[in-house]
This record gives C-alpha cells, sequence and structure tokens, in this order.
C-alpha cells in the first residue's frame, strides 16, 4: 500500500505550487486531496492506493480511444526509437495536417503548436495581424486557456475565481476584449455593431464543455456567420475539445457553420502535448515566415505528439460508426440517470454534465447556480463506487471508445 493522497498531496505542495501544474486538479471544490493516478488501461484508471475507477475525465477529452490504446501506444514507442525532436520538419506534420484539412474543410492550412492556450493565442494575433483590428468578442464562461486577453468572464478553472479572470493581468491588456452570455443573440448583436470598426474576431466554443456542456439554441450559430460577414470580421471556433470529439469533422460539420480560423487540442496529439489552428489559405498566408504575424516553437511539431495523433485519427476515420455508438450509449444511459437521480444531464455525442441545479443552463451565469453541498455530497460516493469523473461543477465529463454500458451505470449505481 502507497502513501495516502493526502500525504501524496502535502509532498507535492512542497515542491510544486498549489501542489499541482493545473489549478483543477488541486480539487479545491471538494474539499479533500486529489486522487494521484498511477496507470490507465481502456476506460480505467488505478489510483497510487490499487484501487480502480471507471474514468469519465478521460484527460479532460483527450482519450477518445481510451487509455493505452495500443495504435497509440505503438505509434509511440516507433517514433521515439526514431527520435523525440528534431526542431527541423519532418514528413509526420504533412501528413496529420492533411488529415486535418481533409476532415474539416474550413481548415486549407494548418500550423501546429504545443496546447490549446498557444494555439488560441496564436489565432487571436492572427485574426488582428489580417484585419488591422484590436478587439476580440467572446462569450462568458468560454474558457480559451490562460493568455492574458482572454481571461475575461472565463470558464473552466478560471470560472472559480471571484472575478472569473486572474490576478496579473492589466487593464490595458484586456481592454479591446468584450465579453457577452453565451445564446444571447440581441446582446451579441448589440456588441458586434456597436464595436464593429473594432473588432478583429469573434471567438467562441461552439458548444462551450468549460462551464459544463452547455448547448447553443437553435440558430445561434448561424446568426454568429451572418453577423460576423456582415461586418467584416473573423469568426473563430475554439474546436480544442469538440473538434474530433462530437463527430469526425468537428461541431463545425454537425451544425453545418464554416469559421475563418478554427482552434484544435486534445484528440489530435493522441494524448500528447499538442494544439493547432488553421483556416483560410490567405488567413494563414500572413503568418511568419510568408506573412509578418510571428508565431514559432522549438516543440511544435513534435514528432511523438504527430504520430500519436495520426494514429487516432486513422482509427477515428476507419471506424467512424464508433461516433454513433458512443451517441447512442451515452444518450440511453443519460435518461437512466435522469429518470433514477432526477437531476438534468446535458449531452451531446460522447460528452456530458450532471447538473446540481434544477434544470439545464443555457449560459454561464446559469451553470454558476448549483448545489455544491449536494455536489461533494454525491462526487464522495462515485469515488466509493469507483468513477471518476470531473472534479469540479463547471466541467465536461467525457467517455470513450472503451467505455460500456456497465461502466456508465455505476455513475448511479
Amino acid at each position: 500500500m502507497g502513501l495516502s493522497r493526502q500525504a501524496l498531496f502535502d509532498e507535492a505542495r512542497g515542491v510544486l505550487a498549489g501542489g499541482v501544474n493545473s489549478p483543477v486538479r488541486a480539487w479545491k471544490p471538494l474539499a479533500q486531496p486529489p486522487l494521484f493516478v498511477a496507470r490507465g488501461q481502456g476506460a480505467y484508471i488505478w489510483d497510487t492506493e490499487g484501487r480502480r475507477y471507471v474514468d469519465c475525465c478521460m484527460s479532460w477529452g483527450a482519450l477518445i480511444v481510451g487509455h493505452a490504446a495500443p495504435c497509440v501506444v505503438d505509434a509511440v514507442c516507433a517514433a521515439a526509437q526514431d527520435g523525440t525532436s528534431f526542431g527541423a520538419p519532418t514528413v509526420h506534420e504533412t501528413e496529420l495536417a492533411r488529415m486535418i484539412c481533409a476532415a474539416l474543410p474550413s481548415i486549407e492550412r494548418v500550423r501546429f503548436v504545443n496546447s490549446g492556450t498557444e494555439a488560441v493565442m496564436s489565432a487571436v494575433r492572427l485574426a488582428r495581424g489580417y484585419t488591422g483590428r484590436p478587439g476580440v468578442l467572446k462569450f462568458d464562461g468560454c474558457y480559451h486557456g490562460h493568455a492574458d486577453a482572454l481571461l475575461v468572464r472565463a470558464g473552466s478553472g478560471a470560472g472559480a475565481l471571484p472575478q472569473a479572470s486572474s490576478a496579473g493581468v492589466p487593464d490595458d491588456t484586456v481592454r479591446h476584449t468584450y465579453s457577452v452570455p453565451f445564446n444571447d443573440i440581441a446582446a451579441t448583436r448589440a456588441t458586434i455593431e456597436a464595436h464593429a470598426g473594432e473588432l478583429a474576431a469573434v471567438i467562441v466554443e461552439p458548444v462551450p464543455a468549460n462551464m459544463g456542456l452547455v448547448l447553443p439554441h437553435d440558430g445561434f450559430l448561424h446568426e454568429l456567420r451572418a453577423l460576423t460577414q456582415q461586418h467584416g470580421i473573423l469568426l473563430i471556433f475554439d474546436e480544442v475539445i469538440t473538434g474530433f470529439r462530437v463527430c469526425y469533422g468537428g461541431a463545425q460539420t454537425l451544425y453545418g457553420i464554416t469559421p475563418d480560423l478554427t482552434t484544435l487540442g486534445k484528440i489530435i496529439g493522441g494524448g500528447l502535448p499538442c494544439g493547432a489552428f488553421g483556416g483560410r489559405a490567405e488567413i494563414m498566408a500572413q503568418l511568419a515566415p510568408e506573412g509578418n504575424v510571428y508565431q514559432a516553437g522549438t516543440l511544435s511539431g513534435n514528432p511523438l505528439a504527430m504520430r500519436a495523433g495520426r494514429a487516432v485519427l486513422e482509427f477515428l476515420r476507419e471506424h467512424v460508426q464508433v461516433y454513433m455508438a458512443m451517441t447512442a450509449l451515452l444518450a440511453s444511459c443519460a435518461e437512466e440517470w435522469r429518470a433514477r437521480s432526477g437531476r438534468p444531464v446535458s449531452t451531446l455525442g460522447s460528452m456530458f454534465t450532471i447538473w446540481f441545479r434544477p434544470n439545464v443552463p443555457a449560459n454561464f451565469a446559469e451553470a454558476r447556480e448549483q448545489d455544491v453541498a449536494a455536489f461533494r455530497a454525491q462526487y464522495t460516493r462515485w469515488l466509493a463506487q469507483g468513477v471518476y469523473l470531473p472534479p469540479a461543477l463547471c466541467e465536461t465529463a467525457f467517455i470513450s471508445t472503451a467505455h460500456t454500458r456497465a461502466d456508465l451505470e455505476r455513475i448511479v449505481a
């Protein structure tokens, strides 16, 4: 038997800031020490005390084919034998980029980076460089990474901060950032019309997953596309989470929207650190070395991540029926959860959120109105039943191709 969770966390806090390398891992909303994971296989993880859990976090959505999937393990091992980093072009970058362009027709050119934050930060800089405008419109509760200019009414872990932003972000940095409630087309239209000459881009999670899973109202995304086109503003879809998870072509394929730029992450790295942004060739041509918008990264296009990402996308492309299977499984289980627990559930594809409020929310303000005490008590019961879900209220849970009905039924055991 290894050290207890508390002892491991105490040790970590002695050398790591806050004991973690990403705030939500600290389990602060749960007022208890976090799990320390020893290994994962398929739909399961084991903690350092040997307990097994059904994993419905899946590295925050990155592991759509499960933990230690053979295709990914083989790809990473083969890549590592050839060398882990070169800082020079490899054919694997081209091959993964070709797959992404084929899957998302809005993307004609891609630039790989190392994280979703870096992808969004770079896409916004590119939009500003392309349009010559400084402003960005986002939506309350949508989390686009921790770049300074976008930490305004952000979701995910930042949503737990007093002003849903961050200390250390100067007012001047965010003075060109506007944020309005998601699904509120009237407020969106008014803000766009008031600042049309200033706005370079509107950025949105087409299906927000960082305030829990909040679905767009019918027509909202289409009206957003029409408004941005009317005013010459670029539309950026942040599909770091939804890309290759809601369907093979992402949310833009599901809803039939063509954004100008798209950001990706999670799944395209096969569980390794990776992000990307892409869009129309004429916009992407503004990036250095062709244009004057600078972006660079020593580990961008890292061969391990490229080959792991290719392995996952190849699997998904060859087995597209798994999307329908995951959707059907989750939808039927959600009905059972609603009936047995009385709690509302939102689902889309392989994503879900169980809400601790009377109904499914439409925006960030509603999503934050949840019963914290009930969540804490239920989360403790889930752990006791061997179920691991995201350890915070305003987060989205995920399943993988490895999950079974029996795995999900443990949630209401």
